[in-house]
Protein backbone atom coordinates (compact mmCIF):
# COMPACT_ATOMS: atom_id res chain seq x y z
CA UNK A 1 0.00 0.00 0.00
CA UNK A 2 2.80 2.54 1.14
CA UNK A 3 4.82 1.38 -1.51
CA UNK A 4 2.24 2.02 -4.53
CA UNK A 5 2.01 5.12 -3.35
CA UNK A 6 5.22 6.46 -2.85
CA UNK A 7 5.60 5.22 -7.01
CA UNK A 8 2.25 7.66 -7.66
CA UNK A 9 3.64 9.83 -6.20
CA UNK A 10 7.56 9.92 -7.75
CA UNK A 11 5.75 9.27 -11.21
CA UNK A 12 3.75 12.59 -11.18
CA UNK A 13 5.44 15.58 -13.51
CA UNK A 14 5.48 18.84 -11.96
CA UNK A 15 3.91 21.60 -13.54
CA UNK A 16 5.55 23.22 -16.52
CA UNK A 17 7.09 26.91 -16.02
CA UNK A 18 5.39 29.35 -17.90
CA UNK A 19 7.59 31.81 -19.74
CA UNK A 20 7.46 35.34 -19.07
CA UNK A 21 4.82 37.72 -20.90
CA UNK A 22 6.67 39.70 -24.32
CA UNK A 23 4.23 42.37 -25.02
CA UNK A 24 4.51 43.62 -28.41
CA UNK A 25 3.38 47.30 -28.39
CA UNK A 26 5.88 50.17 -27.31
CA UNK A 27 7.28 50.90 -24.02
CA UNK A 28 5.63 53.89 -23.73
CA UNK A 29 2.41 52.52 -25.52
CA UNK A 30 2.70 49.72 -22.28
CA UNK A 31 3.59 52.21 -19.81
CA UNK A 32 0.26 54.36 -19.98
CA UNK A 33 -1.89 51.52 -20.60
CA UNK A 34 -0.59 50.14 -17.34
CA UNK A 35 -0.54 53.06 -15.81
CA UNK A 36 -4.50 53.44 -16.76
CA UNK A 37 -5.41 49.74 -15.75
CA UNK A 38 -3.50 50.84 -12.44
CA UNK A 39 -5.65 53.56 -11.37
CA UNK A 40 -8.81 51.97 -12.33
CA UNK A 41 -8.14 49.23 -10.67
CA UNK A 42 -6.65 51.19 -7.31
CA UNK A 43 -9.77 53.74 -7.47
CA UNK A 44 -12.98 51.20 -8.02
CA UNK A 45 -11.41 48.21 -5.92
CA UNK A 46 -11.41 44.76 -6.42
CA UNK A 47 -12.74 44.39 -9.62
CA UNK A 48 -13.02 41.27 -12.11
CA UNK A 49 -12.03 41.19 -15.65
CA UNK A 50 -15.55 42.33 -16.79
CA UNK A 51 -15.59 45.22 -14.53
CA UNK A 52 -12.01 46.51 -15.48
CA UNK A 53 -12.88 45.88 -19.45
CA UNK A 54 -15.94 48.25 -19.13
CA UNK A 55 -14.10 51.19 -16.66
CA UNK A 56 -11.64 50.84 -19.05
CA UNK A 57 -14.08 50.93 -22.68
CA UNK A 58 -15.03 54.17 -20.72
CA UNK A 59 -12.00 55.59 -19.89
CA UNK A 60 -11.24 55.05 -24.24
CA UNK A 61 -7.56 54.53 -24.17
CA UNK A 62 -6.19 54.48 -27.64
CA UNK A 63 -3.55 51.47 -27.39
CA UNK A 64 -5.96 49.02 -25.88
CA UNK A 65 -8.32 47.41 -28.35
CA UNK A 66 -9.33 44.19 -27.02
CA UNK A 67 -10.17 42.72 -23.76
CA UNK A 68 -7.85 40.00 -24.78
CA UNK A 69 -5.15 42.94 -24.80
CA UNK A 70 -6.36 43.73 -21.77
CA UNK A 71 -5.96 39.90 -20.04
CA UNK A 72 -2.58 39.91 -21.31
CA UNK A 73 -1.83 43.31 -19.89
CA UNK A 74 -3.10 41.95 -16.60
CA UNK A 75 -1.28 39.30 -16.48
CA UNK A 76 1.92 40.87 -17.41
CA UNK A 77 1.02 43.23 -14.38
CA UNK A 78 0.82 39.93 -11.93
CA UNK A 79 4.14 38.96 -12.63
CA UNK A 80 5.58 42.04 -12.35
CA UNK A 81 3.23 42.83 -8.98
CA UNK A 82 1.89 45.64 -9.84
CA UNK A 83 -1.32 44.21 -9.24
CA UNK A 84 -2.70 41.07 -7.75
CA UNK A 85 -5.26 38.27 -8.18
CA UNK A 86 -7.62 37.35 -5.00
CA UNK A 87 -9.90 34.59 -5.10
CA UNK A 88 -13.22 35.38 -3.41
CA UNK A 89 -15.85 32.67 -2.38
CA UNK A 90 -19.35 33.23 -3.13
CA UNK A 91 -20.60 30.09 -1.68
CA UNK A 92 -20.50 27.28 -4.30
CA UNK A 93 -18.89 30.29 -6.59
CA UNK A 94 -15.71 31.65 -7.34
CA UNK A 95 -14.96 34.82 -8.09
CA UNK A 96 -11.26 36.15 -8.90
CA UNK A 97 -10.56 39.25 -8.26
CA UNK A 98 -7.88 42.14 -8.99
CA UNK A 99 -6.95 44.39 -6.49
CA UNK A 100 -3.39 46.27 -6.02
CA UNK A 101 -0.77 44.97 -3.21
CA UNK A 102 -2.17 47.45 -0.39
CA UNK A 103 -5.88 46.76 -0.58
CA UNK A 104 -6.86 44.95 2.37
CA UNK A 105 -9.03 41.57 1.32
CA UNK A 106 -10.78 41.58 4.63
CA UNK A 107 -12.60 44.99 3.52
CA UNK A 108 -13.08 43.98 0.33
CA UNK A 109 -16.83 45.38 -1.19
CA UNK A 110 -19.36 42.72 -1.99
CA UNK A 111 -19.09 40.82 -4.93
CA UNK A 112 -19.42 42.10 -8.57
CA UNK A 113 -22.45 44.09 -9.51
CA UNK A 114 -23.18 41.87 -12.10
CA UNK A 115 -23.38 38.49 -10.59
CA UNK A 116 -26.35 38.06 -7.96
CA UNK A 117 -26.87 34.70 -6.18
CA UNK A 118 -29.61 34.08 -4.58
CA UNK A 119 -30.15 31.79 -1.60
CA UNK A 120 -32.04 28.43 -1.65
CA UNK A 121 -35.68 28.19 -0.22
Amino acid sequence: MVFATVVRWAAKKGKPKMKPIELTSPPEQTLSISRAIFDVVKEHGPLTISDTWDHVKEMGLRGLTSKRQMKIMLRWMRERQKLRQICCHNGPHKQFLYTTWFTNPKNMPSPSRNRKVEPKP
